[in-house]
């Protein structure tokens, strides 16, 4: 399929959730009240992730909280990360945020600014759970740009060592220059900034991303990794992901491995070359290089 294609579709997929958000009834007042962690997508506990026994490790002793992208959830975006870095001693957790009223499985639509604070409350119960003084963030997506608020605003530099972002969209996205179509059709930005908050958040230039990197990309105290790919038809263009200031590790697979052709779901869900980097980038005093082959 082509990359505008997919972008289309990407935009289509999100126009009709903004359509069904729209419609769908008004929760009550006990449902909009429910967890964070609903029945249908509360987190697995399974393959050792979600374990709030977990005890971290003297080789590992930051517990890992996996932060899933626009549409995902706690469950569905790391069914092959998650278990990786339990498998390699780490105590990993997940969250759902930014979930709307009677839109099940697909969160991270909500206004950025409240996600960061489920992200805030979130790592707060870890840190409490495990007894670790700090966690390192691992975000897909919306999910490695939308910490950088709680890091920047929310006080969370203090608890936070690293933040590694698996394409990010740090300075928001024109989904291949279609977001610059929205001024042309009022009703539809309209609809996207009242029904779906967090999708107007990512556009380029957004007051949201205006305020995110006014200053600077970073914040003292906490270690940024971003990987990237250069097939990358969500956020576009691809350099955007990247970040500037110090402590900051700006990676791109097809540098690795050049016969990578993940795009932008693939590298956060399921490509290995990204995943290796993930945990050079949790350990990187143990840090081996990634091939094709990690």
């Amino acid at each position: 399929m082509l990359p505008w294609r997919r972008a289309l579709r990407a935009l289509t997929a999100a126009l009709l959730i903004a359509g069904a958000a729209t419609l769908t009834p008004t929760a009550t007042a006990a449902e909009s009240a429910s967890p964070a962690g609903s029945a249908a997508t509360a987190p697995s506990s399974v393959r050792g992730w979600n374990d709030y026994d977990c005890e971290p490790s003297a080789a590992h002793p930051r517990p890992v909280v996996l932060v899933h992208g626009t549409f995902g959830n706690s469950v569905d975006n790391w069914l092959v990360l998650a278990p990786y870095l339990a498998g390699r001693g780490y105590c990993v957790f997940s969250l759902d945020y930014g979930q709307l009223p009677h839109v099940p499985f697909f969160h991270g639509l909500g206004p950025i600014e409240k996600s960061a604070e489920q992200l805030d409350t979130y790592v707060d119960k870890v840190l409490a759970a495990t007894g670790a003084d700090e966690v390192d963030l691992v975000g897909h997506s919306q999910g490695g740009m939308m910490p950088r608020h709680y890091l920047k605003f929310l006080g969370g530099a203090a608890k936070v060592n690293a933040l590694i972002g698996l394409a990010p969209d740090n300075h928001g996205t024109t989904l291949l220059g279609l977001t610059k179509l929205l001024p042309y059709f009022p009703g539809i930005e309209a609809l996207l900034t009242t029904a779906t908050p967090s999708l107007a958040d990512q556009i380029a230039g957004s007051p949201f991303l205006t305020k995110l990197n006014a200053g600077g990309d970073t914040v003292p105290g906490v270690r940024y990794t971003v990987i990237a790919t250069r097939y990358d038809e969500v956020v576009t263009p691809y350099r955007s992901q990247f970040l500037d200031g110090p402590n900051v590790r700006n990676v791109l697979v097809q540098d690795l491995c050049p016969v990578d052709l993940s795009e932008h779901v693939a590298v956060g869900v399921l490509d290995r070359v990204a995943h290796h980097e993930v945990a050079n980038a949790l350990d990187p005093a143990h840090a081996t290089p990634t091939t094709c082959l990690s």
